[in-house]
């Protein structure tokens, strides 16, 4: 029985993707980090959109090989293909954005981990875990990494599974261009034509540009390479014609393009074309493997494609299944795709990573409080907070499920030593106490430090704020807020939100739910909420509502303690837990305040104070495992 829907096979790279668009790539001031390589691409396309995909390449046993695999393990896809190579370095690729015609790239690939794949690399019981196994052309340029193509393929053939191949002709990869011409896209070649219809009669599906079925089928004639190409395969041949779409052909090449089945295109505006055919491939791959028709299957391939040419990156820019269908369903609103605020929302909260249905977290991000006891130095401020880092990880014993609150200013050396962790990572801005907000002067004008801040870091915002605040109150904290929040969405970070009305004045049940509209008719769509420990489960269902009628797709509620005693605490854990919605909470001084007091009078050791906070940190996270079970159970009877 098949456990995975698809295998790629081919190159891997981490793309260095230039931030400035419309200059030359000798200009480039910065870059971009992310996953690449057409194979890779197509195995995180696909994952997207719901297939069980695996990539089979190679990569370095250094910082950019372990970048690939654990973003690939991210985006869902299986690496057991993945072979980790200590002699070989991983691949990289340059790119720029010059304008709508010129897409700079330069491949970094000479004796790269990838193409050092062996038929020795390819594992016959891997390979019939699949439905289909997808090729790319560039693994075939190269006898070694083309021996070990083959092999896959003709296991997969003996087995009876599906085959593709994407043509991706890249004529420098091919030895058939200089190093400076990464971004041509077609160079005529005998040698690579003939090499090419050695191997089309394994596919079952052939896809490629018009110029990519020239290569193939050695005319620049688009009728006569396909016929070509038919001569020596009966695939399915799927020709991409650009804003033209693209067509299939199941039976013998008509004389005319117009005349094979098409899908619907979408008139977008073109940004980069840069990885939009393995966005395209994932799409129709989809399709495919679904047993949609050719119709069905190219509107899923071009819509991809229009997402991956609206957007920066290829990896990133690819759509979930959910996306792809919020799309389809509602249409173009504008041809930027990039700039499409709902769509856009709907891409980052369905392509988020990482499982965060538990989050328990010991908040230490307290600056005030801590510069306020007896004893206190910023240097040692900053050894407590390591103190308090201990403790988290003790607790966390390399679980899932497991926070912390850090600030920079105070716990610097404490906030980066947690990255890399397994912690789910807030990190405060707001200066304490301030009201209306001001944020930490750290974070820098129109808060371009944010740059600098470790990708896990999940910004977190604290405002005292109430539904009853006068007008210009109120709408200064609503114009800080989006400012900082989407400062954050444009660096890639997690956005937190927390309010506490019941500092500035009386609440009720509808006090937080009316704050939390208010914030997202501002156009604030925090991917976690942190609130107060209500004292009703009216309140909390209020807050739940509007939370999910805004966004249904938030991350989620932790709440928080208020140097709240321990039973107090936990009789607020049993009303909270009883909300989905709400998935841990976020405790400070509870945990941290008696041993801070008396490690910074000196009365006890840094052992002492691990010891005392990681004992507060695990009984609070026991009463929060015992009441969330409770509620489960409650519910489970209840529906029974």
């Amino acid at each position: 029985m098949s456990d995975l829907d698809l295998i790629t096979i081919g190159r891997s790279s981490v793309d260095l993707y230039g931030a400035q668009i419309g200059g030359r790539l000798e200009d480039m001031g910065s870059f971009d980090k992310y996953i690449g390589g057409s194979p890779t691409n197509i195995a995180c396309g696909t994952a997207r959109l719901g297939l069980k995909s695996a990539v089979i390449t190679g990569v370095g046993d250094e910082h950019m090989g372990r970048f690939i695999t654990e973003q690939l393990v991210r985006e869902g896809v299986n690496t057991d293909g993945v072979k980790v190579d200590p002699g070989r370095l991983t691949a990289l690729v340059l790119l720029g954005i010059r304008d709508q015609e010129q897409f700079p790239l330069i491949f970094y690939r000479e004796n790269c981990a990838d193409m050092a794949l062996t038929e020795e690399d390819i594992d016959e019981g891997f390979i019939r875990r699949a439905r289909a196994v997808v090729a790319t052309g560039t693994h075939l340029s190269h006898p070694q990494v083309e021996a070990a193509t083959l092999k896959a393929l003709e296991i997969a053939r003996e087995a009876g599974l599906q085959t593709a191949l994407d043509i991706d002709y890249r004529p420098n990869l091919w030895g058939v261009a200089g190093h400076g011409e990464g971004e041509s896209r077609f160079v005529e070649s005998e040698a690579v034509t003939a090499k090419l219809q050695e191997s089309l009669h394994l596919f079952d599906l052939i896809v490629g540009t018009e110029e990519e079925f020239h290569i193939a089928g050695g005319s620049t004639d688009t009728i006569a390479a396909l016929r070509a190409v038919r001569g020596v395969s009966k695939a399915t041949l799927v020709c991409k014609r650009g804003a033209d779409g693209a067509v299939a052909f199941t039976g013998d090449i008509p004389d005319s393009l117009d005349d094979g089945e098409a899908g619907p295109g979408f008139p977008i505006e073109v940004f980069n074309v840069l990885g939009a055919g393995d966005g395209f491939m994932s799409g129709l791959l989809k399709g495919w493997l679904d047993g949609e028709d050719w119709p069905t299957a190219l509107k899923y391939a071009n819509a991809c494609g229009a997402f991956a040419v609206s957007r920066h990156g290829c990896t990133p820019a690819y759509p979930s299944w959910e996306e792809l269908q919020f799309f389809l369903d509602r249409g173009i609103k504008r041809p930027d795709l990039r700039n499409d605020a709902e769509l856009d929302q709907v891409h980052w909260s369905t392509n988020r990573h990482v499982d965060w249905s538990s989050v328990k977290t010991f908040a230490f991000d307290h600056r005030l409080q801590l510069e306020e006891m007896e004893g206190y130095t910023l240097e040692k401020g900053a050894a407590f907070k390591e103190l308090c880092l201990d403790a988290a990880l003790k607790v966390q014993n390399g679980q899932p499920g497991y926070g912390i609150l850090c600030d920079n200013r105070i716990g610097r050396s404490a906030l980066h030593r947690a990255s890399g962790t397994g912690l789910w990572i807030g990190r405060p801005t707001e200066l304490p106490g301030s009201r209306p907000i001001e944020f930490e002067p750290d974070l820098g004008e129109d808060f371009g430090r944010f740059r600098e801040w470790a990708r896990e870091n999940v910004v977190k915002l604290l405002v005292f704020v109430h539904p009853d605040d006068d007008a210009e109150v109120m709408q200064t904290h609503l114009a800080r807020v989006r400012r900082l929040f989407t400062a954050a969405r444009r660096n890639r970070l997690e956005f937190l939100l927390e309010i506490i009305p019941s500092k500035v004045g009386p609440v009720d049940d509808e006090t937080s739910a009316t704050l939390i509209q208010t914030f997202y008719d501002a156009g604030v769509y925090p991917d976690w909420w942190k609130l107060e420990p209500f004292k009703t489960e009216a309140a909390w269902a209020n807050a739940a509502r509007a939370i999910t009628r805004n966004d249904p797709r938030t991350r989620g509620i932790v709440v928080l303690g208020l140097d709240a005693p321990e039973e107090e605490l936990a009789a607020s854990f049993s009303l909270a837990a009883k909300q989905p919605l709400v998935k841990g909470f976020a405790v400070g001084r509870t945990i941290f305040g008696n041993a801070a007091r008396n490690w910074l009078a000196g009365n006890i050791s840094d052992g002492e104070a691990v010891a005392e906070m990681t004992e507060k940190f695990t009984r609070l996270c026991t009463i929060w495992d015992q009441a969330r079970n409770g509620a489960r159970k409650g519910a489970k009877e209840h529906t029974a």
